[in-house]
């Protein structure tokens, strides 16, 4: 008799698992999450947001411009002491600010 019972358990496991897997691979699809909502929700995309053109005050950008004018303009004179062996103590921030104001403008004209 023993045979018989394992001749019977042995087909309930052939008809069991095989069913059982294939409720599992149900439950489990084999695409993932994302894709599915892929799927169900096509992607609309919205145009790109481009640069905000930039408002210009045109009275400050008057003002640096000639600020800057006037420290360029002072420049040929520090230079020129300098070549005689003195320097002037206010050369370098006059260069920095030469600088800053230069890319400020720039910045604000270009794109």
């Amino acid at each position: 008799m023993k045979p018989c019972v394992v001749c019977v358990c042995f087909v309930c496991l052939l008809v069991i698992v095989p069913g059982a897997l294939a409720q599992g691979a149900q439950d489990h699809p084999t695409e993932s999450l994302g894709k599915m909502e892929v799927a169900k929700h096509p992607l609309v995309l919205e145009p790109p947001i481009g640069p905000q053109p930039q408002k210009l005050d045109p009275v400050k950008l008057r003002e640096e411009a000639d600020e800057l004018a006037k420290l360029a303009g002072s420049m040929p004179s520090d230079i020129a002491q300098i070549l005689q062996g003195k320097l002037p103590k206010d050369t370098s921030d006059k260069l920095k600010r030469i600088e800053k104001l230069s890319k400020h403008l720039r910045g604000q004209l270009t794109p």
